[in-house]
């Protein structure tokens, strides 16, 4: 028998080394070259080739037009900017239990209370468990196909057979082809599962979502390729310990990346939020050091979320660094900002930041609002009531402007906050806002110091 070849490939990029190595030298990552067996995929050799010639963008035919579908789920449809398109192909990622594969349930529950057939194949769980959690959530349908198998030559049987208006696969990672040789899961594989099932959904115009597995680090499992494919990739986020669930678009094609939709978890599924802002300051303290409100926005939604810091005496050597939701980087360069700039010593303190609710914040507009919430814990002075504020900080202490500065100041004074800090280069005529231009002015603006 001969022997079969093998190749290392990267599981983080696709690319391929004869033989292993440490360190990925086409994207930089370490320890992430996986032997794989080399497959080869028979191909006809008569394949005639349809001509496509280039026409100007002007010519283009503008009358296509196509029709979104409804999720039923209103943050979701205004997340995806406006409903499913159809043929579009979705990939969400999340930590395990976070609540993927109860969303996409009640999904599919809603679809097929509409009349429509959903086929939900998945390699993870059994069809009695997917049962147990329909009962529990009341999604039990007729309309929906539960196929529980990793062969992808299977799923592709059952849609054949019951062509379905909408396609589930959860996860992946989980499924295998009989084409190739490699372990489910690995980049060849995954690669071929979902390239397959997009031309699919291209071809049919079926709507499909795939569940992708997250690495230890939260990021999404698989080459890169993977996000390349798809038309729309969104991440679920939110803390076990928390009861809130946000899904953050990161790309859309037919909609704004950056947009989020919330919802509650509860023992009987995923309520939406149809306020989140009110959702994250309902149990915000009043008379309280170390607090701010953030109008936090990636998309065109923004929203209200409460910044809390707390600097006390170290008692180590060492002072400690700790954030949850934000940075710990961009927690370090604030802090050295603060003390160069406003001469505030905290090189024996000890700095702790959270964002209220488990929210992940990358947006620079964070950097003035938590300046705001360290400086109010070390002077132990409350942020007067009904403030919030947003704008990135820069090395000299320079408060720079952010985008969407009028969608936050509106969300602002949706609930009632008179007093809002921004940068002084903003464009917004409000007699609500305080514009500053470098870190200096709160001490004297804010704190009277």
């Amino acid at each position: 028998m001969a022997k079969k070849k093998t190749a290392y490939v990267c599981s983080e990029c696709g690319a391929n080394f004869p033989t292993w190595s440490g360190k990925c030298s086409n994207c930089g990552s370490w320890d992430t070259l996986v032997e794989e067996v080399i497959s080869k995929q028979k191909t006809s050799g008569n394949q005639i080739l349809k001509k496509v010639n280039p026409v100007p963008l002007t010519n283009v035919d503008k009358t296509f037009e196509f029709e979104r579908i409804s999720t039923n789920i209103k943050n979701l449809d205004e997340a995806l900017g406006g409903g499913i398109v159809p043929g579009q192909v979705i990939l969400i990622s999340g930590e395990p239990g976070i609540g993927k594969s109860t969303l996409l349930l009640q999904l599919a529950n809603n679809l097929a209370q509409d009349g429509k057939k959903v086929l939900y194949a998945t390699g993870e769980e059994s069809a009695n468990q997917i049962y147990l959690r329909g009962e529990r959530i009341r999604a039990l349908n007729e309309n929906i196909f539960i196929l529980a198998d990793t062969n992808f030559d299977n799923i592709l049987d059952a849609i054949d057979k019951i062509n379905p208006d909408f396609i589930i696969l959860d996860s992946v990672q989980t499924v295998y082809s009989s084409e190739l040789e490699s372990a489910a899961g690995s980049v060849s594989q995954v690669k071929y599962v979902s390239s397959k099932l997009t031309e699919i959904a291209k071809q049919r115009n079926i709507p499909t979502v795939l569940i992708g597995q997250v690495t230890k680090e939260g990021n999404l499992a698989g080459p890169k390729v993977l996000e390349h494919l798809v038309d729309t990739v969104a991440n679920f986020e939110g803390e076990r310990g928390h009861a809130y669930r946000v899904l953050k678009l990161i790309k859309n094609r037919f909609g704004a990346a950056g947009e989020i939709a919330v919802f509650n978890m509860t023992s009987k599924g995923l309520e939406e939020v149809n306020d989140p802002s009110s959702f994250f300051l309902m149990e915000k303290p009043e008379g309280k050091a170390g607090s701010i409100i953030f109008p936090h926005t990636e998309g065109s939604k923004p929203v209200l979320i409460e910044i809390q810091a707390l600097v006390s005496k170290t008692v180590y050597a060492v002072p400690q660094r700790r954030a949850q939701g934000i940075d710990i980087n961009r927690v370090s360069i604030i802090t050295a900002i603060l003390e160069k700039e406003l001469n505030i010593f905290l090189k024996d303190k000890d700095i702790f930041i959270n964002v209220v609710g488990g929210m992940q914040i990358k947006e620079p507009a964070v950097d003035l609002p938590l300046a705001i919430a360290i400086i109010s814990s070390v002077f132990e002075k409350p942020v007067p009531e009904g403030t919030a504020a947003f704008g990135e900080l820069g090395l000299t202490g320079e408060v720079r402007s952010v985008y969407y500065s009028d969608l936050r100041i509106k969300e602002c004074e949706k609930f009632g906050i008179k007093n809002i800090i921004i940068p002084y280069n903003t464009r917004v005529d409000n007699i609500n806002v305080s514009k500053i231009k470098s870190v200096k002015q709160l001490i004297k603006d804010i704190f009277n110091k």
